[in-house]
C-alpha cells in the first residue's frame, strides 16, 4: 500500500496530497489578497454539491482594509479576532434554511442546508490551500450582533466564519498559541469507517 506524506502528515491509503496541504494555521501574514484570487476561492466553493441542486450556501466577505474590515473583525469573538486581525479576507458562511417553492410547491424547511454548505466550505479551504493561501474556520463568532450588524435575513444560519491568509512566522503569535501552530492529525480510518451496523 502506498501512503501519502507530507511533512508532518502521513495517510493511512493513498489520496491526493492537497488533502494533508490543508490545514488551519493562525498566523498569518498581514497583506492583501487580490481580489482575482478571493473570487477564484469562492467560485471552488459555489460548484459543491448539494440535495436537489437548492445550493444553500451564501458567503459574506471583506477583503483587508476594505471598507468593511473593521466591521467584520468586530463581529468574532475577543479570541478569534486577536490573530484573525492578520488574516487577508474574512468570510462568514450562511445557508439557507429554506427552499424555495414554485408553482406546483410551497416553501419548506430544508433538512440538508448545514450539510451541503458543509462540502462549500471544504472545497473553498481546498481550493485555498491549492492557491498557496490557508483558510482558518471560526465558529467564535457574536453571532447575534453579526445578523443584525450585516442584515442577514433570518431565513439563513450563520455557519462559521473563515479567515483567509498566507502563513506567516508562528513567532508572531502568542506562546501559548505558537505551541498550537501545526497541522492536526486525524483518527485512524477504523474508528471512523465501519461495516455493517455501528460498533458497540
Amino acid at each position: 500500500m502506498t501512503k501519502t506524506m507530507n511533512a508532518d502528515r502521513i495517510s493511512e491509503y493513498p489520496i491526493e496530497p492537497l488533502f494533508l496541504d490543508r490545514w488551519s494555521p493562525r498566523a498569518f501574514e498581514a497583506t492583501v489578497i487580490p481580489a482575482s484570487d478571493l473570487l477564484t476561492i469562492l467560485e471552488a466553493a459555489r460548484w459543491a454539491p448539494s440535495a436537489f441542486n437548492v445550493q444553500p450556501w451564501r458567503f459574506l466577505y471583506s477583503q483587508r482594509d476594505d471598507a468593511h474590515w473593521q466591521q467584520y473583525l468586530s463581529l468574532l469573538d475577543p479570541f478569534n479576532e486577536s490573530w484573525a486581525q492578520h488574516a487577508s479576507a474574512l468570510v462568514f458562511v450562511l445557508s439557507d434554511t429554506v427552499i424555495s417553492g414554485d408553482e406546483s410547491r410551497p416553501d419548506s424547511v430544508s433538512n440538508y442546508n448545514s450539510f451541503d454548505t458543509g462540502a462549500a466550505w471544504a472545497q473553498l479551504a481546498l481550493q485555498t490551500t491549492a492557491l498557496g493561501y490557508q483558510a482558518h474556520g471560526m465558529a467564535g463568532v457574536h453571532f447575534d450582533k453579526l445578523r443584525e450588524s450585516l442584515s442577514i435575513p433570518e431565513r439563513y444560519k450563520i455557519e462559521i466564519a473563515v479567515a483567509i491568509g498566507k502563513r506567516a512566522d508562528p513567532k508572531m503569535l502568542p506562546k501559548e498559541l505558537q505551541e498550537r501552530e501545526a497541522p492536526s492529525q486525524r483518527r485512524a480510518i477504523e474508528e471512523i469507517a465501519f461495516t455493517g451496523a455501528f460498533p458497540k
